[in-house]
Order: C-alpha cells, then sequence, then structure tokens
C-alpha cells in the first residue's frame, strides 16, 4: 500500500465537494471576490467562506483581503500531486490491464484445456 500523503489526502478532500470544484472553476477564469463566489453558490456567505477555508487550507487558492474586499485567486501548480498520483494509477493499471490481455490472449492461443 501507498505511503499516507496528507497533502493528497487534503487535495482531494477539497476536491470532492462539487460546491468547491465550481468555485475552482470559476476562479480558472480570473480571480474573484468572495461575494462574486457566493451568489452562484446560492449558499450563505459564512458557509461559502468555510468552502473557500477548505481550498485555502489545501492550497488550491490564495486570497487576500483589501479594505473590505477580499479577494481569491486560483493556484493552478497546487494540483500538481493529484496529477502525479493519477498518472502513477493508470501506469499501474495499464500495466496490470496489459498483463491480463497478454494471459487472456495466450490461454486463446492454448485452447481449452
Amino acid at each position: 500500500m501507498a505511503k499516507h500523503d496528507p497533502q493528497l489526502s487534503r487535495l482531494f478532500h477539497a476536491l470532492a465537494d462539487p460546491t468547491r470544484r465550481s468555485i475552482l472553476t470559476r476562479l480558472a477564469e480570473g480571480a474573484a471576490r468572495v461575494t462574486d463566489l457566493s451568489e452562484p453558490t446560492g449558499l450563505r456567505l459564512p458557509t461559502v467562506m468555510r468552502h473557500l477555508a477548505v481550498l485555502e487550507e489545501a492550497g488550491l487558492i490564495a486570497s487576500s483581503k483589501d479594505g473590505r474586499v477580499r479577494t481569491c485567486a486560483i493556484v493552478p501548480e497546487a494540483l500538481r500531486p493529484v496529477r502525479t498520483w493519477l498518472d502513477d494509477q493508470r501506469a499501474l493499471w495499464d500495466s496490470r490491464l496489459d498483463r491480463l490481455e497478454a494471459m487472456a490472449m495466450k490461454a486463446m492461443k492454448e485452447g481449452p484445456r
């Protein structure tokens, strides 16, 4: 079993929620004020702030405050560990499926026993 990576767990936890994914999708277009991020969700501001806190704790967004206005921006490079993990999983399963296919082809060539 792979070694437990707390950062990877935080990233997957943050990405697991559809509201947080929609916020990240919006931030991929550019930085936005918290109030602008909360409007399309239909959620109250404190709830959106909790979602933003999870995203920020995972390192997926960064926020800044100018007076009373808080602005958030996506940190795209924070997704690199997720991409690496998924690439490793794909390579592992591709290898397993290749071996399974080779076994099936060998069995087909040998015929029934």
